[in-house]
Order: C-alpha cells, then sequence, then structure tokens
C-alpha cells in the first residue's frame, strides 16, 4: 500500500484501497496527544498526500482524545507554543488531497477536539463531551479552534466554548451540526465506513478538486471554480460517468 506505519507506538493504522484508518492509541492516558503522536499523524499525513485516501480518525477504549499531554504541555516554554506542534500537523491534516472522518466517543476535550474539528465530517455517539477547555489550565486553545469552531457552530457558542468551558453533549453537538449523525459506540466505526463508502462512490479526482476549490479564499471565487471545472471536464471519468448515466436514464 506504500507508506509502513508499522514502527507506530501511539497510532494504529489499518489500510485499504480507498481508504485509511487510525486509531489513537495511548489508552493509558486517554489518547492525549503528545509530541510522538503528532509526529506519527505527521507521518501519516506524509503517505496520504503521496497516495491519496479517505482517512478516519478514531480513539481506543471509548475515548477520541482527552487532550493534548499535560504533563508534557506544562513543561513546554515560549518557543515550544511557537513551533506549533499540534497545529502545524492539525493544518496538514485538513489540506489531505481527500476527506477526513473523525468518529468521536467519549472525551474529544482540547487538542482532541481540535483535531476533530481539522476533519471534514465528524460522528460522534451519545456520551461524547468536546470541548476546549483550556483557558482553566492557564493557556489557550491554540491549534484552530479560535477560527475553525466560528466557522463551525457561529461565534456566539464558539465564544462560550472558548471562554467560558461550555463542553457540548453528543446531542448538543448534533443540534449545532458540529456531528453530523450520532451511532451507538459499538457502531461507531460503522457509520464512519459508511460514510466513507458515499465520498468512495464518487469520482476521486471531483472530490478531491472539490475539498481544495472548498477551501479556497473568497477572494478566489469564482475564477477558481472556473479553472477546476475546466481540468474535470476533460478528465476520463467524466466522460464515462456520463455515458453510464445516460446509458441507465435510456434504459426501456
Amino acid at each position: 500500500m506504500g507508506a509502513d506505519y508499522s514502527s507506530f507506538t501511539t497510532l494504529q493504522v489499518t489500510e485499504g484501497k480507498d481508504r485509511v484508518t487510525a486509531l489513537l492509541n495511548r489508552p493509558e492516558v486517554r489518547n492525549a496527544i503528545d509530541a510522538a503522536m503528532a509526529e506519527e499523524l505527521h507521518q501519516l499525513c506524509a503517505g496520504l498526500e503521496e497516495n491519496p485516501r479517505i482517512l478516519i480518525l478514531t480513539g481506543s477504549d471509548g475515548v477520541f482524545a482527552s487532550g493534548a499531554d499535560i504533563a508534557q504541555l506544562r513543561e513546554r516554554r515560549r518557543d515550544d507554543a511557537l513551533r506549533g506542534i499540534n497545529s502545524s500537523v492539525f493544518a496538514r491534516i485538513a489540506k489531505l488531497p481527500m476527506p477526513v472522518i473523525a468518529a468521536l466517543d467519549g472525551y474529544a476535550l482540547g487538542g482532541g477536539a481540535e483535531l476533530a474539528f481539522a476533519a471534514d465530517f465528524r460522528i460522534g455517539t451519545p456520551r461524547l463531551k468536546i470541548g476546549n477547555p483550556e483557558t482553566s489550565l492557564g493557556i489557550m486553545a491554540a491549534a484552530g479552534a479560535t477560527w475553525r469552531l466560528k466557522e463551525l457552530v457561529g461565534e456566539p457558542l464558539a465564544k462560550e466554548i472558548l471562554l467560558a468551558g461550555r463542553i457540548l453533549t453528543g446531542d448538543e453537538a448534533l443540534a449545532v451540526r458540529l456531528v453530523t449523525e450520532l451511532a451507538d459506540p459499538e457502531h461507531l466505526l460503522d457509520a464512519a465506513h459508511a460514510l466513507a463508502d458515499r465520498i468512495a462512490r464518487q469520482d476521486p479526482l471531483a472530490v478531491r478538486i472539490t475539498k481544495a476549490v472548498f477551501a479556497a479564499p473568497a477572494e478566489a471565487h469564482p475564477m477558481i471554480d472556473t479553472l477546476a471545472q475546466g481540468i474535470l471536464f476533460e478528465s476520463a471519468a467524466k466522460f464515462d460517468r456520463m455515458s453510464a448515466f445516460l446509458e441507465r436514464k435510456n434504459k426501456p
């Protein structure tokens, strides 16, 4: 399949033809994101940039990620913050060529929430607890929440989460569309794969280009849409898929 993830210690990676599943696997600390996990996520991104596939992120032992590793955070200083250890890898995840699905159970707090916010889709369970309690620890959510969360749920709720420490339940996250659906914990990964199946039925190049255009700044439109459509209009998949559609439509 390409990259070798067998040496990973914080992620369990399962590869398929059209998708990769990465299990955050530090159950002894509720899958807290440490520097080693950030580095392994970077390596995973490198493989998916070279061989684009759908990515499903999930956690072990009924927890997505309880946050960044507090023991490491306590020892970090200004220069560590300026390195953007988590923010750089979350930005890379958000920019992966194919969609990213976060399957969220239990705690998705702090850096765990910010990792989820970097995904294109989030599926949760009723027992999900998601939010950003960083200010209670004397720091801020600096790995994407201050701008991604506002785009996802709107400014008033984002401020309540970031400034007042509100933690959303699964039902509350669904009500504000922070997650697109809820599944029972035992069926969470099935729901993520069902969504991946729907994405995989689309033309991969069309999905990749649509994701890239969607992320473009407002001033780039409509020119970027027109140029991207020009590329797709020349693709073999466009002719094959449209011909198949017309053949089905014209069958007696």
